[in-house]
């Protein structure tokens, strides 16, 4: 195992900083990621696998490796159910990108199940007054979603209205694919799991023809029994993860972007479930990436946290993913924020300066 970072449209300098802080891996979470798209047409979505081979260099030429680029899904899942043309029509560009990927020397790609963003209701103080993002499924409402809930790669805003730096350009739900929980029309389980199928044939015989690797991110965050809005969240429980690896069970591209804060978000007892999904699916080979985070909390009543402060036993996960054999790598993510940190800069390097420690004292 080793640490690393997910950066939106890193820089020659930014990069720079995750070596000086000893990273070794990156993830590229822009979407849509310019610097690979063939042509000129950044709207039509469209990798060059030339151009994935020279940002693979370009992180290279730093002493990091990329791991892994964003597989922008866009509303495919929607338009599944709603809109076949459109999705078939993405359906298409995902495949084109995997292979490109693949041309490009990049064997993991990541992608997100969220029809209606990562749903939080407010902002919360933490330690020194940090600004935590939560979610309290007994204060749900639309307006609250719409201010505090993450759309595609944007932070949610603070209690003042302020979306913290850096804000990416393709912010609004509509930009990113995704809806608000209120305006969804309604996703039953049936059609939740009917949506993710739809994705999965249409994408995985090609990832596995192509040695890809496809890293699902789990819903996040688990929805109440009966959903929000109608909304069901089908990969929000260790049993939706199940039934997602058995679509394909002996397939070794798919897997799971595992976020370890979502996982802890499907629990009322969260290290034991964090611990006992790494344990299970470890071992088969499910694990291709790792969001190595924290929650202080639990199921439908939790804040995002430093590493060091939440409700999960980080050094306990350290050991359990250690035992199972997880090799790759681990990065930090939704850590809080403050406006004397506006670019979150010092606070991912304290957690990987953490998770490094945490390293080296297993």
């Amino acid at each position: 195992m080793y640490i690393g970072e997910q950066l939106i449209n890193p820089t020659d300098k930014r990069l720079r900083l995750s070596a000086q802080l000893g990273a070794r891996g990156i993830v590229i979470d822009s979407r849509p990621n310019a610097p690979v798209m063939a042509g000129d047409d950044v709207e039509a979505g469209l990798w060059d696998g030339r151009k994935v081979a020279d940002q693979r260099r370009w992180v290279e030429s730093h002493g990091l490796t990329l791991d892994c680029l964003a597989l922008d899904v866009g509303s495919i899942l929607l338009d599944s159910l709603r809109a076949p043309e459109k999705a078939a029509a993405t359906a298409e560009r995902l495949r084109h990108n995997i292979r490109a990927a693949a041309d490009g020397g990049v064997d993991t790609v990541k992608y997100t199940v969220a029809m209606v963003g990562i749903t939080r209701t407010g902002v919360v103080d933490g330690r020194g007054g940090m600004k935590c993002s939560t979610f309290r499924a007994d204060e749900y409402k639309a307006e609250n979603d719409a201010r505090f809930s993450y759309w595609g790669t944007v932070l949610p805003e603070d209690e003042t209205g302020t979306k913290p730096s850096p804000v990416a350009a393709r912010g609004a739900p509509e930009t990113c694919g995704q809806v608000m929980a209120s305006e969804a029309g309604g996703v039953s389980e049936a059609d939740g799991w009917r949506a993710i199928e739809y994705l999965v044939e249409a994408i995985l015989p090609t990832a596995e023809k192509a040695g890809v690797k496809l890293a699902c991110h789990p819903h996040d965050p688990a929805y109440p029994p009966g959903g929000l809005n109608g909304v069901h969240h089908v990969l929000g429980s260790l049993e939706g993860l199940r039934r997602f690896v058995s679509l394909a069970p002996e397939s070794k591209s798919l897997g799971f972007n595992f976020c370890q804060g979502t996982i802890a978000e499907m629990s009322r007892t969260p290290t034991e479930t964090v611990l006992e999904a790494i344990r299970e699916f470890g071992p088969q080979n499910r694990i291709f990436m790792v969001h190595f985070r924290n929650i202080k909390g639990g199921y439908l009543d939790f804040r995002e946290a430093m590493p060091d402060e939440g409700s999960v036993d980080m050094a306990a996960c350290i050991r359990a993913y250690r035992e199972v054999g997880y090799k790759g790598i681990l990065c930090p993510d939704h850590v809080p924020f403050s406006e004397v940190d506006p670019d979150r800069e010092r606070f991912f390097a304290f957690a990987l300066g953490y998770t490094q420690a945490l390293l080296q004292a297993a």
